[in-house]
C-alpha cells in the first residue's frame, strides 16, 4: 500500500469517528474542524494531503521549525490555518505572532501584553486560545480554570488579540469517566465564557483521547499520530 493511500485512509478513519462522535454530543457546542498536528510529520506527508486537499487547520510547537516548514515556497503556497501548541517563550513571541493565525498556549498576561505588542506592530489580529491545566504535573503548561478565566477576560481588554476559547491537554487516566468529568467541567466554563455567536473554539482532544472529547463538546480536535505515525513497515 502507498503511503499517500495509508495517509488518507488514516485521516478518513480519524474523521470518521469524529463525525460518529459529534451525534452523541448534546448539545454540540459548534461544528467540529480537525486539527492536524503536523510538528513531528514528515514534510513529505503534510505535502500529501495538503495537496490533496485535506487539510486546513494545523498544529505546529516548535517556532524555528514551523517558520522555516511554512514560509517555504512549497508550504507557504497552500492556505491553512496555523496554529501555534506548545509552550511559547517570550523570546519567539514575535516571530510567532508573526507566522501563526492563532497561538492556542496563552497561559499568563505577560506573554499576552508580549503578543498584544506584536500583532499590533504587524497591524493584525492574532487569536489566541488560553490553557487550562487539567492535571497536577509540574511539567505542563497551563492554568488552573478559575485562573484560566480571570486571563481571558483580562486578553479580551488587549488591541491586537481576539481570545477565542480554552485550549487543554487532557490527564493520562484509565476511568473514562474521570476524564468526560475534566471535560465536562471545563466546557461549561467555556459555555458560561465564550456564548455563541461570535467565534469561539474549545480545543480538547489528542489521538488518545479524541472520541470522548468531541462527545463532550470539543470542537477542536488535535490529532496527530492517528493521522502520520502509521508506516509502511506497519503493514
Amino acid at each position: 500500500m502507498c503511503r499517500e493511500k495509508i495517509l488518507t485512509d488514516n485521516l478518513d478513519r480519524v474523521e470518521k469517528i469524529i463525525s460518529l462522535a459529534s451525534q452523541k454530543a448534546v448539545p454540540l457546542a459548534g461544528p467540529v474542524t480537525l486539527m492536524a498536528v503536523t510538528k513531528y510529520a514528515k514534510d513529505q506527508d503534510v505535502l500529501t494531503l495538503l495537496a490533496a486537499g485535506r487539510l486546513h487547520h494545523v498544529g505546529e510547537s516548535r517556532v524555528q521549525q514551523a517558520y522555516a516548514r511554512w514560509t517555504s515556497p512549497v508550504f507557504a503556497k497552500y492556505p491553512v490555518v496555523k496554529h501555534f501548541i506548545g509552550h511559547l517563550q517570550k523570546n519567539k513571541a514575535a516571530k510567532a505572532a508573526a507566522l501563526f493565525d492563532f497561538i492556542d498556549s496563552v497561559d499568563s498576561l505577560t506573554l499576552a501584553e508580549t503578543l498584544s505588542h506584536c500583532a499590533v506592530k504587524l497591524g493584525k489580529t492574532l487569536k489566541v486560545l488560553v490553557q487550562v491545566k487539567l492535571t497536577d504535573k509540574d511539567t505542563q503548561s497551563g492554568l488552573p480554570l478559575g485562573q484560566a478565566r480571570v486571563l481571558a477576560k483580562q486578553i479580551a481588554a488587549l488591541p491586537g488579540l481576539a481570545v477565542c476559547g480554552y485550549m487543554a491537554i487532557a490527564p493520562q487516566v484509565q476511568d473514562a469517566q474521570q476524564l468526560r468529568g475534566s471535560f465536562h467541567m471545563l466546557r461549561q466554563a467555556f459555555e458560561e465564557d465564550f456564548p455563541a455567536g461570535k467565534e469561539r473554539w474549545l480545543s480538547l482532544g489528542m489521538s488518545a483521547d479524541f472520541a470522548v472529547a468531541v462527545e463532550e463538546g470539543s470542537t477542536l480536535p488535535r490529532i496527530g499520530s492517528d493521522i502520520f505515525a502509521r508506516n509502511l513497515e506497519d503493514l
